[in-house]
């Protein structure tokens, strides 16, 4: 698979579980606390394998990128330490909401920065070959990511 659909498909994933949150009741505690384990397990691995497979190798094959991969770095440290907090969090906090609507808003930020204006740009300096060499690397390397929010080179390297 061509490395920047399986990027996007798991950018959908993503998508499908926020959506499931915001419809949750007020009052869906266990739904909401289960919602978010899979928020926090899916965009661990996802940050794990960009950051650690596919911001290399896109920063080499497009370097006038490269502040796109920085700034991208940054989101995702800022995700990576939300994800961390809300773990540890009860879905009755008053806060729980509240910072799972931020963490929303910044993934949704990013993810509409990397599919429209950055993604065309390295789906062109990479061609299709590459890509999918690549995206058999990112789904090798989904295998033995970590699933601690914490220990995402963006989390450890800040």
């Amino acid at each position: 698979m061509d490395a920047i659909v399986l990027l996007k498909d798991d950018h959908k994933t993503v998508e499908t579980l926020f959506k499931a949150f915001e419809k949750a009741g007020d009052q869906a505690y266990a739904e909401k606390r289960k919602i978010a384990d899979q928020v926090i397990e899916e965009l661990t691995v996802h940050a794990v394998i960009e950051e650690e497979v596919f911001y290399p190798a896109a920063r080499e094959a497009a370097p006038d990128t490269k502040d796109h991969v920085l700034e991208s770095v940054e989101e995702h440290h800022v995700v990576v330490w939300m994800l961390s907090e809300l773990a540890g969090m009860d879905p009755k906090d008053e806060r729980f909401d509240a910072k799972m609507t931020v963490l929303i808003e910044n993934v949704r930020h990013h993810v509409e920065e990397e599919e429209k204006d950055w993604f065309p740009q390295v789906r062109k300096a990479m061609g299709r070959n590459r890509l999918v060499e690549l995206g058999e690397q990112l789904v090798e390397a989904k295998k033995t990511a970590t699933r601690d929010p914490l220990k995402v080179p963006s989390a450890t390297n800040a």
